[in-house]
């Protein structure tokens, strides 16, 4: 369980990030059309996932735009951003902000990819929601990096989400 902050505040989460160097877990979430997805819709490259409480704060937002602008060039990565978002909601953010590669993905049916990720916030005000956090994964789904942001209205590191992709 990690213990995280909402403005200076402490809530947990009911576990801890996938272990870098094991396999990510796979899951099964919906993308902004609806469809279910899951880690081999994305099979051979490279992903960032960044994990997010909702598209409609001003760090997710942030975290989200930054991370499209870093995927500029880079066809061989995919960064996923995974929240408790309804998939109408992400496609309008996706569309206003003009998101166009990162792929904006709903745990609207389950909460299975939270749990199994550690990220689910089991207490507090965002309870049943994620907390921040980033795992950046190879093209085979090996975990090179983790990151639980310990306030969540804070950034991410994003250098170091992209620095371990060669």
């Amino acid at each position: 369980m990690a213990k995280i902050t909402l403005k200076g505040n402490p809530i947990h989460t009911n576990g801890d990030l996938p272990a870098v160097g094991s396999q990510a877990p796979d899951f099964h979430l919906v993308d902004k059309d609806l469809n279910d997805v899951s880690l081999s819709t994305y099979a051979g490259k490279k992903k960032v996932i960044s994990i997010v409480p909702s598209l409609d704060t001003p760090v997710c937002a942030l975290s989200t735009k930054k991370f499209e602008e870093m995927l500029a060039g880079r066809d061989d990565v995919v960064v996923l951003t995974v929240s408790a978002d309804l998939p109408f909601a992400m496609g309008r953010f996706c569309g206003a902000e003009k998101i166009e590669q990162v792929k904006a993905l709903s745990m609207m049916r389950t909460r299975s990819f939270a749990k199994d990720y550690g990220v689910l916030i089991t207490d507090g005000p965002l309870a049943g929601i994620t907390a921040r956090a980033i795992v950046t994964l190879d093209e085979n789904n090996k975990v090179l990096h983790t990151e639980m942001v310990p306030e969540i209205a804070q950034e991410p590191d994003y250098d170091k989400a992209f620095g371990v992709l060669a």
